[in-house]
C-alpha cells in the first residue's frame, strides 16, 4: 500500500527569499531542467479553494527583528495581556476561556468575556449563538455607549463525560462587518490525574507545560489575537516566571506570578498583527524561572492576512481579481531526487495591480522560482520548485498557499500531487 502523505507547504516569505519576481530564479533555487518534460508540469482543472488555514513557520532570526543581546534584562511578564480590538469599534478582554482540566463530577462551568465601545456610536450585541446545546450563553442587552462596557457570559454544562472540549460563541454585533468568535475549551476528566502527568510532556525545569508550541490563531492586519493556556509548578517551591529575547509582536501576563509549590497558573498571550509578516508566522519567547534562563524556547504561532473590512464598495471595485487557469499541478512519477517545477497561470481581472505578499508552504525542499506583480488585464505566473529527494517516498498532495491583495481572494490555496519512487 502506497503511503499518502499531505504536506501543508511551509513559510518562504518573500522578503526572506529575497525575491521580487521578474522571473528569475530565488537565490539558491535548484534550475529545472528544460530537456524533460517530466521536470515541469502545468495546473489541471480542479476549483482552486478559496482560504488556507494553515502555512509554515518562519525563523527566529526571521521574526525577532527585536531580539535581545546576551546580558540585556530579562522582560518581566505582564500585568495582563492587551485587549484585542475589533474592526477599531470594540475591545475584548478575551477571545478565549481556558477552563483547564476539569472533573465530570466539577458540575457547570461558567466564564464571562467583557467587552469595551472605543468607538464614537452606540453598538448593540444583536444575538449570541453557541455551536451545540451543552453551551448557554447571557448578554448584556442594552446598547453600549462610547466608553461603556458589556458582559458575554457563558456556560458549559459539562455533562457529556470525559473528553476535550473546544466550544464556541458567534457574537453578532450591530456596525461590525461580521460576527466574533469566542471559544470555551478545556478537558474533562473522570477521575483526579496526577499535576506531573498532566504538564509533564512538555517541562522546562519545573515549569510544568502540556506543550511548547501555542496557537493565537488566525487575524487580519491592524487585529490582535490572544489565547491562554494553563501551567503549572512542579517543585517544592514558588516559582517566578519572567521571559527574555520575546518577539516584539507578542504580550505574555501569568497569574499567579509567582506561582506557588504544586500549583497551577494562567499563562495569557496576545500577538499583534505586523505589516511585515505575512500568512503563518512563529512569535518566540524563552522563559527564564527563577532568575535562569531556560535553554528552550516557548512558540507562538498566528495566520495573518490583509485587512479589507474599511474598505468601501468603490475600492473593492477597483481592487485586484486573479483568476487562475488551473488549481492544481500534476506530476507523474519521478525518481526519489528530482526537481519537478510547478507553473500556476491566471490573469488579473481586476482594476488595480495584483500582489502576493507571501508564498507559504509547509515541505522541506520547496523553492519559489517566480511570482510577481501583475497589471489589470495582465497575466502572470506563479512557479514553484519541489526538491524531491526531501519528500518521502509514495503518494504527495502538496498545498501551496498565497496571502494576497485581492478583497476577493485574500487567501489562495494550490495544490502539487504526484508520486515519488
Amino acid at each position: 500500500m502506497r503511503k499518502t502523505i499531505i504536506i501543508l507547504l511551509g513559510v518562504l516569505a518573500l522578503a526572506a527569499c529575497g525575491h521580487r519576481g521578474g522571473g528569475k530564479p530565488a537565490p539558491g533555487t535548484p534550475a529545472p531542467s528544460d530537456n524533460n518534460p517530466k521536470d515541469t508540469v502545468a495546473a489541471t482543472s480542479i476549483p482552486a479553494e478559496p482560504e488556507a488555514d494553515d502555512t509554515m513557520d518562519l525563523t527566529p532570526e526571521q521574526v525577532l527583528s527585536g531580539r535581545s543581546e546576551p546580558g540585556v534584562s530579562v522582560l518581566p511578564v505582564a500585568s495582563s495581556v492587551k485587549a484585542v480590538q475589533v474592526e477599531g469599534k470594540l475591545e475584548f478582554d478575551k477571545t478565549v476561556h481556558d477552563f483547564g482540566d476539569i472533573l465530570n463530577t466539577d458540575g457547570p462551568q461558567s466564564c464571562t468575556f467583557t467587552l469595551k465601545n472605543i468607538s464614537s456610536e452606540p453598538i448593540a450585541i444583536m444575538e449570541v449563538v453557541t455551536s451545540c446545546g451543552c453551551t448557554e450563553a447571557e448578554w448584556t442587552r442594552e446598547p453600549l455607549k462610547p466608553g461603556k462596557s458589556g458582559t458575554v457570559s457563558a456556560t458549559y454544562k459539562n455533562e457529556d463525560g470525559p473528553y476535550p472540549f473546544d466550544k464556541t460563541l458567534t457574537v453578532y454585533i450591530a456596525g461590525l462587518s461580521k460576527p466574533v468568535i469566542l471559544r470555551l475549551r478545556g478537558v474533562v476528566h473522570e477521575k483526579e490525574v496526577p499535576m506531573a502527568e498532566l504538564y509533564g510532556a512538555a517541562r522546562i525545569g519545573n515549569l510544568g507545560l502540556k506543550d511548547r508550541t501555542f496557537k493565537a490563531g488566525n487575524m487580519e492586519q491592524g487585529e490582535s489575537r490572544s489565547d491562554e493556556a494553563r501551567i503549572a509548578n512542579l517543585g517544592n517551591k514558588p516559582l517566578t516566571l519572567e521571559f527574555k529575547d520575546m518577539s516584539p509582536q507578542l504580550t505574555i501576563a501569568v497569574e499567579p506570578n509567582p506561582i506557588p509549590a504544586g500549583k497551577i497558573a494562567v499563562m495569557s498571550f496576545c500577538v499583534k498583527a505586523d505589516r511585515n509578516l505575512w500568512g503563518r508566522n512563529n512569535y518566540y519567547a524563552t522563559p527564564v524561572i527563577n532568575g535562569k534562563a531556560a535553554k528552550d524556547k516557548l512558540t507562538f504561532w498566528a495566520v495573518t492576512k490583509e485587512n479589507f473590512t474599511s474598505w468601501d464598495e468603490e475600492q473593492r471595485q477597483n481592487a485586484s481579481q486573479p483568476l487562475f487557469e488551473e488549481s492544481t499541478a500534476i506530476f507523474d512519477v519521478v525518481e526519489k531526487g528530482r526537481t519537478v517545477t510547478a507553473r500556476f497561470s491566471y490573469t488579473n481581472r481586476g482594476k488595480s495591480d495584483f500582489h502576493i505578499y507571501k508564498l507559504d508552504a509547509d515541505a522541506p525542499g520547496v523553492s519559489i522560482i517566480s511570482m510577481e506583480d501583475t497589471a489589470p488585464g495582465e497575466t502572470g505566473v506563479v512557479t514553484v520548485a519541489v526538491d524531491t529527494a526531501q519528500l518521502p517516498e509514495g503518494d504527495a498532495t502538496i498545498m501551496v498557499t498565497l496571502i494576497t491583495n485581492s478583497p476577493l481572494r485574500p487567501i489562495v490555496n494550490l495544490f502539487i500531487t504526484g508520486v515519488v519512487k
